[in-house]
């Protein structure tokens, strides 16, 4: 699948992976920033997100290919890799069904094993959102008030919201609702177990619980060159929360031989 990206700067490849219900554009202002250190970034949108196609197919072994496709089709060497929540899982299929293509891993807040269900409530938002009775952005809010009390998030998921064609009254979502809700349980399964020698950064935010201490020999056990590290103050959007922090770490990481 040739999937949809945003490009910033020249240098050495970095590829940004997005979480569920995310988009590419939700990494501009760290893409920039990666890219006046002489990064070539690109921030791409998975498969049923953002600007790229809808498919029937979705799991971790075909985002996978997809992005051994777009790292094919560039020529890109030695890739770094940030993947956060789902675009983490993402990127660790890829590392042990492609190894030695990526340079570096970072992982933002995803454990390879088994996810807990984490979005039953905002798949039923979601889905309450009539939009063929809706006029605009401000009542499909209105209805994601009755089902979701914190404001990030839903802002966040309103950032979906677009007409589906000019002149066409009726709103959509970008990412594609129908087939998420279907496969859910696809994207919460473990990272098949392997071994791979890549270097490897796990960032958790410390109000987090998606990487918990139990999870650390999930992550020895399939990338044993690893290392964990907590952001204080952070919740799950570690890069949003704490951007600062977030990409120093990142940083100091790739800097590292």
């Amino acid at each position: 699948m040739k999937l949809a990206f945003r490009e910033f700067g020249q240098g050495q490849a970095l590829i940004i992976l997005h979480g569920l219900f995310g988009q590419s554009d939700n990494w501009n202002t760290l893409a920039k920033n990666f890219a006046e250190q002489g990064f070539h970034v690109f921030t791409v949108d998975q498969r049923n997100h953002g600007l790229s196609p809808h498919s029937d197919d979705w799991n971790y072994e075909v985002m996978a290919d997809d992005l051994k496709e777009f790292i094919d089709d560039r020529q890109l060497q030695n890739p770094v890799i940030i993947g956060h929540s789902m675009g983490g899982k993402t990127a660790m299929f890829f590392e042990l069904k492609f190894p030695g293509v990526a340079s570096k891993l970072i992982i933002v807040d995803m454990s390879p094993g088994t996810a807990a269900r984490q979005h039953d409530g905002v798949l039923k938002a979601l889905n309450a959102v009539d939009f063929s009775k809706l006029e605009n952005r401000k009542e499909a809010e209105a209805v994601l008030n009755q089902y979701i009390p914190d404001f990030g998030t839903k802002q966040f998921l309103l950032k979906n919201i677009y007409w589906k064609e000019e002149g066409n009254k009726q709103m959509s979502w970008r990412f594609n609702l129908e087939v998420i809700s279907q496969k859910y349980e696809d994207i919460l399964e473990a990272v098949p177990h392997g071994t791979s020698p890549v270097n490897t950064l796990v960032l958790r935010g410390e109000k987090s619980n998606y990487v918990s201490e139990k999870d650390f020999p999930e992550f020895e056990a399939r990338f044993p060159n690893h290392k964990i590290q907590t952001i204080a103050g952070a919740g799950h959007w570690v890069h949003a929360e704490k951007p600062k922090e977030f990409f120093e770490a990142v940083m100091d990481f790739i800097a590292q031989q």
